[in-house]
């Protein structure tokens, strides 16, 4: 029997890459957009920028589904975050040679986010066989990612407010880019022997890459409980980034905050949402899923959009958004286990991909749509108008009966491929 310690390997090292990784993230979607407004100070094309990044990243993760369940999730997230550090360094490397022009940067980005697709879909289909490995329930080990999410990504918002403002947005990417090296070589370290394609699925070979693909989406479309929740992340995800691609940094800059307390605000609200991963974490298992997400999205959503439309002062700017931390740390334990516990083991990599492709399919739209609303209505306006998208979109799914099946656990083991016969019974 393999020791403790041996079997909790592949989790420390899988949640150490993945921390690392959204500090380098979390950098980039401050830098990046911060870049773009302080060159040439328009919102328009500091959106078209976040949608260059997210279009490609939404069509991969999509696409790249096959591809992780043939190949293996493993290898395609290290060639992505080898990849990755090679293209976010030319960022800053070409700007200071004088070479880079808004087109060229609107090409990088689009590369970094075609590699960002695969390889952050990569390493959520091995979550499964990481909680399998190290014993532990969906619930934990989802709420401990989602910890170590959001204290890195709280690192991450409050050292770039200090890079950017020291070193200059350009440079900050330099980070970015050593974040990928060292996190492709602790998740190379740590998850050796793991992450192999799926030996139920080794017919795979002989069936087309197109045909792979629909059989995801084929068990997709028949679980309504996964469409629900895409439908409705999908929209919340376009407003989310149009908040942190386009609204908050003009907020920040139109009310003189700067960009040392836009940083601090992200961090804010990534380290209250610890908590609330933590929470979920510890006692996902026991808390009602249907109930925990009406409540925490009614304290997530639109009240820190309402207190930046407002004008508020920063004590309450940010003590709002702590509370909105600690409810939305809550939100993706829970939903991330609803959706792997329902898909068999050999469709992960399709399924898991194209339902995160489903849910930042708008994503691309976000960045544009922030820019011109606070181009045709101004900053508090298209504040106010997020926020209120952002609560009916959630609440909407409350008048859907079979969204209250997210309380229900399937047995995923007895979950089939589609077009194959169950299998017996025991």
């Amino acid at each position: 029997m393999t020791a403790p310690t041996t079997r909790r390997t592949p989790l420390v090292g899988w949640l150490a890459a993945e921390g690392i990784s959204f500090v380098g993230t979390r950098i980039s979607m401050i830098a990046i957009p911060w870049f773009v407004l302080s060159t040439t100070g328009s919102a328009t094309q500091t959106g078209l920028v976040a949608a260059a990044e997210i279009t490609p990243l939404v069509l991969f993760k999509a696409l790249g589904g096959p591809l992780l369940d043939r190949v293996g999730p493993r290898r395609v997230t290290l060639a992505c975050d080898l990849l990755s550090a090679v293209v976010v360094a030319a960022i800053p490397l070409l700007h200071g040679l004088g070479l880079l022009g808004f087109p060229t940067l609107l090409a990088l980005v689009a590369v970094a986010g075609a590699l960002r697709g695969p390889g952050d879909a990569g390493k959520a289909a091995m979550s499964p066989e990481i909680a399998r490995v190290a014993g532990w329930s969906l619930e934990r080990v989802a709420g401990l990612a989602s910890a170590v999410e959001r204290t890195s990504t709280m690192a991450g918002a409050a050292l770039a407010g200090l890079l950017v403002a020291s070193v200059g947005a350009a440079d900050a990417l330099y980070v970015d880019a050593a974040s990928f090296l060292v996190s492709f070589v602790v998740f190379a370290v740590a998850t050796s022997g793991l992450g192999r394609p799926v030996a139920a699925d080794a017919e795979a070979d002989a069936t087309s890459y197109g045909r792979a693909l629909r059989q995801g989406w084929d068990f997709l479309r028949t679980e309504p409980v996964l469409i629900a929740i895409c439908a409705m992340v999908a929209v919340t995800n376009l407003v989310d980034q149009a908040y942190a691609a386009v609204l908050a940094p003009v907020w920040a800059k139109e009310s003189g905050a700067g960009v040392a307390v836009l940083g601090t605000l992200f961090a804010v609200m990534s380290g209250a949402s610890v908590l609330g991963a933590l929470a979920a974490a510890r006692w996902g298992e026991t808390l009602p899923r249907y109930r925990t997400y009406v409540i925490a999205f009614l304290v997530a959503g639109a009240p820190r959009y309402v207190v930046l439309a407002l004008e508020s002062p920063l004590w309450l700017v940010f003590a709002v958004t702590a509370v909105a931390g600690v409810a939305s740390g809550c939100l993706n334990p829970i939903l991330g286990a609803v959706i792997l516990e329902r898909i068999p083991a050999p469709l992960v990599g399709r399924v898991s991909s194209l339902n995160t492709a489903i849910c930042w399919s708008l994503m691309p739209l976000g960045g544009v749509l922030g820019g011109l609303a606070v181009a045709g209505l101004g900053i508090s306006p298209a504040l106010l108008v997020a926020g209120a998208v952002y609560a009916l979109t959630t609440m909407a799914p409350t008048r859907v009966p079979s969204f209250r099946g997210m309380d229900r656990t399937p047995d995923a083991g007895a979950r089939t491929l589609p077009g194959t016969p169950p299998p017996p019974h025991a």
